[in-house]
């Protein structure tokens, strides 16, 4: 679907999908949660003749921010997040960066609705609220490739967990059955660990969402 691709690194201790979308033939990438060593990954993209346009943050979990700072200033791209996500993401306690034993907290520069569509570089994308993982967990729907990226909310044939701060199972199985699954079926899922899938799949398979 269209010429909007995506590529993946995997960073940091909890082995987290960074990915970055891009347009066949262009430079400008969207990243999506630099979970660490934003420099590596400012200059592993540069080598390969990227350059970051945007910063989008699923949530803001200590495994998908790590990386944040040193990829804002290398690359100087704005990052953007679910208005919803503003105190986790600014606070070491809730976002577990503290007792994950390196504190970190961040602000992002655009803080976005429910639903809103965001466009960095001529690509575009429409943010999803997906509330339970966390209280702003959020994925985004990229319709010209046909995927969502969907953080800790949805994974193959499991969920995220809702043990932490601002966690909550029930919501969380409310966002996928009630937003996440009216994507169409064939809409490849890129979660923020393991392998991807489909809604499809998940919808007939998931045993979370069953």
């Amino acid at each position: 679907m269209g010429d909007l691709k995506i590529g993946r690194l995997m960073m940091g201790i909890c082995q987290t999908n960074c990915y970055f979308v891009y347009q066949e033939g262009k430079s400008d990438v969207i990243f999506i949660d630099p979970a660490d060593q934003g420099a590596y990954i400012y200059d592993a993209l540069k080598e390969r003749g990227f350059t970051v346009a945007g910063i989008l943050l699923t949530h803001g979990h200590f495994d998908h921010i790590w990386g944040l700072e040193e990829l804002r200033e290398k690359s100087g791209a704005p990052v953007y997040i679910w208005e919803q996500e503003k105190a986790l993401l600014g606070d070491a306690r809730l976002n577990v960066s503290a007792g994950a034993g390196r504190a970190c907290s961040a602000e992002a520069d655009v803080y976005v609705k429910d639903g809103e569509e965001i466009t960095i570089a001529g690509m575009t994308c429409r943010l999803i609220g997906t509330p339970g993982h966390t209280e702003g967990s959020c994925c985004y729907y990229f319709p010209e490739g046909g995927f969502l990226v969907s953080g800790d909310t949805l994974f193959a044939d499991s969920v995220g967990r809702t043990d932490l701060p601002t966690g909550d199972m029930g919501r969380l199985v409310r966002s996928i059955r009630e937003k996440v699954f009216l994507l169409p079926d064939e809409t490849k899922v890129y979660p923020g660990h393991g392998e991807a899938t489909e809604i499809g799949y998940e919808k007939k398979y998931n045993p979370f969402c069953a």
